[in-house]
C-alpha cells in the first residue's frame, strides 16, 4: 500500500474525500444530510419517492444475453427500479449459466432506453482492466448519462483476473492494488494532468474528458477486514445482506476514520427473490448454487466448470435458498425489503435467478414497490 494512500494530509486523500463529499452529494444514492444537497441538476429522474432508499434490479450477465438484459433493464427503469445494477465478469460464476456480455456495453446501449442510475456491481480495475482504462471509460458513459453512472469496485475473483491475465495474488495485494486503483480513477476524473507512480501502477497522464458529472465510485466487500477497508477508500458500500449485518460497525468504523459520515453513504445490498414456489426456486438456485461458498473459497477458482462442480458437492439445494424471499404472497417480499431497509441499506439489488425475469419485474412493481412510496 502506498504512502500517498495512508496518509490524511496528502493530495491524494484530500482528492478522495473531495470526491466522497461530491460523490455523495451530486449523487443523491444516500439518505440523510446527502439527499439535502440534491439540486435538479445533479439528481436523476427518481420513480416513486421511496421512504427509506431506492430498489434496484439486478441484470445478471452471467444468466443472460446482453440484448435481453437491455430489454429487462428498460422494462425495469419504467417500472419504478430507480437503479439498474450490472455484473461486470469475463466468464460466468457456474459454467451451467451460460453467459458472460461486457458489461460496459451493456451500460452504453442500456441508458438510451431508461431513465435512473445504472452501475456495476462489480467491476475488477486492477488486472483484466488497467484502472486508467476504467477511469475513461465511466467518465465517457457520465458524458453520455450524465449524473446517472456510478462505478462499483472491488478486488474480484479468479474465474475473471487470473483466467483473463494468469494473475492472481494473495488477498492482501489484491487490496493494496484496488486502493491504488481507486486513487488513480480518482485522480483521472479530477480532469488534472495525473503523474502518479505506485508500487503497482504508473500513470502519466490526464483524462481530456473527465466526467461530466461527480461518479460515485462504491467498494464491494464481504468480510471483516475488507469492510472496514471498503469504508475507507469508497464512497459507498455494495455487499450481500449477512456481510452487511454482521460487519457493518467495521464499515462504520472505517469511513469514520476517513473522516466520512457513514449516515451519508450509499449502502447497496444484493437481495435474492423469487416469484413462484419451491420447485421454481430450486431451479433458480441451481444457477446460483456457488453463493453461500462465493467468499469463503470459490472466488479463489479459476474454471466455472470446477465451481459448478463444488458448489453441487458441497452446498445443499436448501442452504442456497435459506435466505431468499420465495413465494407469489406479497409480504414475504415486502416484509424483506423492509428488514434490509431497517438495517440500513439505502439501495435493496432485486436479483432473481429465475428464468421469468418479466414476471419478476412487473410483480415488484404491482406489489411491492408502492408500499415504498412516500405519501402524497
Amino acid at each position: 500500500m502506498s504512502s500517498d494512500v495512508e496518509s490524511a494530509s496528502s493530495p491524494v486523500r484530500r482528492s478522495l474525500l473531495k470526491w466522497t463529499a461530491l460523490a455523495a452529494g451530486a449523487a443523491g444514492l444516500g439518505v440523510g444530510s446527502a439527499r439535502a444537497q440534491q439540486t435538479e441538476q445533479t439528481t436523476p429522474r427518481e420513480v416513486g419517492g421511496l421512504r427509506k432508499g431506492m430498489f434496484s434490479f439486478m441484470l445478471a450477465h452471467e444468466q443472460f444475453p446482453v440484448p435481453e438484459l437491455v430489454q429487462l433493464g428498460a422494462l425495469a427503469s419504467r417500472s419504478g427500479f430507480q437503479v439498474l445494477s450490472t455484473s461486470d465478469h469475463f466468464q460466468p460464476w457456474q459454467a451451467d449459466e451460460g453467459h458472460a456480455g461486457q458489461a460496459w456495453v451493456t451500460m452504453a446501449a442500456l441508458g438510451a432506453q431508461a431513465h435512473g442510475w445504472m452501475g456495476t456491481t462489480v467491476t475488477c480495475p486492477t488486472l483484466r482492466y488497467n484502472p486508467a482504462v476504467v477511469a475513461e471509460a465511466f467518465s465517457t458513459l457520465s458524458h453520455l448519462y450524465p449524473g446517472r453512472v456510478f462505478l462499483g469496485a472491488g478486488s474480484g475473483e479468479a474465474l475473471n483476473e487470473q483466467a483473463a491475465t494468469g494473475e492472481w495474488p494473495k488477498w492482501q495485494e489484491r487490496w493494496d492494488r484496488l486502493i491504488e486503483a481507486i486513487t488513480v480513477i480518482r485522480q483521472l476524473w479530477s480532469g488534472q494532468d495525473v503523474a502518479f507512480k505506485g508500487k503497482y501502477y504508473t500513470v502519466n497522464a490526464k483524462l481530456y474528458d473527465p466526467p461530466a458529472r461527480p461518479i460515485p465510485l462504491l467498494t464491494a466487500a464481504n468480510g471483516k477486514k475488507s469492510m472496514r477497508l471498503a469504508g475507507q477508500h469508497g464512497d459507498g458500500l455494495i455487499s450481500d445482506p449477512l456481510s452487511w449485518k454482521k460487519y457493518k460497525s467495521e464499515w462504520e468504523d472505517g469511513a469514520r476514520a476517513a473522516g466520512k459520515n457513514p449516515a451519508d453513504l450509499p449502502v447497496l445490498i444484493e437481495h435474492y427473490a423469487v416469484v413462484g414456489d419451491e420447485a421454481q426456486a430450486k431451479q433458480a438456485a441451481q444457477l446460483w448454487r456457488f453463493g453461500p461458498k462465493a467468499w469463503k473459497s470459490l472466488f479463489d477458482v479459476q474454471s466455472p466448470v470446477s465451481i459448478q462442480q463444488q458448489a453441487e458437492q458441497q452446498t445443499p439445494i436448501e442452504e442456497v435458498m435459506k435466505s431468499w424471499a420465495v413465494g407469489t404472497d406479497p409480504a414475504v417480499h415486502i416484509n424483506a425489503v423492509r428488514d434490509l431497509f431497517d438495517s440500513g441499506a439505502t439501495i435493496v439489488n432485486i436479483h432473481s435467478g429465475q428464468p421469468e425475469q418479466r414476471k419478476v419485474i412487473e410483480f415488484y412493481a404491482t406489489h411491492v414497490l408502492p408500499k415504498f412510496r412516500q405519501p402524497a
